[in-house]
């Protein structure tokens, strides 16, 4: 079982900046692909912007030029920094991966931009 623990949410002004971190612990036998989606209340989830583990990327339309995805593959960690933060990023954000074919989530973490 993977568990994925992330941190980093919070309240932040219009036109900052977060960062957030995910790491993946548990029975891991080989983690794919890590990532970041988002849903906000109404909205369905979203991809942020995720990463393999050779570092192909792909990011959302809605934060492209925005965000990066670093990733430590020996420390089964990924973050996500966000830049020009808008009050259209407010969401819960979750982190993701798969492992030996299941994808797992984590229990999301709020992000929420005042204007």
């Amino acid at each position: 079982q993977v568990q994925l623990v992330e941190s980093g949410g919070g309240l932040v002004q219009a036109g900052g900046s977060l960062r957030l971190s995910c790491v993946a612990c548990g029975r891991l036998f080989r983690i794919g692909a890590m990532g970041w989606y988002r849903q906000a209340p109404g909205k369905q989830r979203e991809l942020v912007a995720d990463i393999s583990r050779s570092g192909s990327i792909r990011y959302g339309e809605a934060v492209k030029g925005r965000c990066t995805i670093p990733r430590d593959n020996a420390k089964n960690t990924v973050f996500l920094q966000m830049n020009s933060l808008k009050p259209e990023d407010t969401a819960a954000y979750y982190c993701s991966t798969d492992d030996a074919g299941t994808k797992y989530w984590g229990q999301g973490t709020q992000v929420t931009v005042s204007s």
